[in-house]
């Protein structure tokens, strides 16, 4: 799940990326070109209540492409996300508009 929220003291968007629990085993990393493609910048975290996998992000307006890095080997995309863009490794990213 992806959940968005325009600040009201800044141009920055709070976006909340979620995922299931059982998602993963022992990690998730957001990996994205916000980040430029950096796999230990915004790791996830699991809530002790909801058990999922979350991570709050603050981002400029604008058009990214992310995916999920899952226990350090799996590569996932957000079927809630804004859409999905082909990569040149025949693959696809996730898509978040702002």
């Amino acid at each position: 799940m992806i959940t968005k929220k325009k600040s009201d003291k800044t141009k920055n968007v709070s976006v909340t990326f979620a995922l299931p629990g059982d998602a993963a085993n022992e990690s998730v990393a957001i990996v994205g070109d916000f980040n430029n493609w950096d796999e230990g910048k915004h790791l996830m975290t699991k809530d002790k209540k909801s058990g999922e996998w979350k991570k709050n992000v603050q981002l400029k307006p604008g058009r990214y492409e992310f995916r999920y890095l899952v226990d350090g080997t799996r590569w996932e995309n957000d079927g809630e996300a804004d859409g999905s863009a082909p990569t040149p490794f025949f693959s696809e990213n996730s898509v978040i508009e702002l």
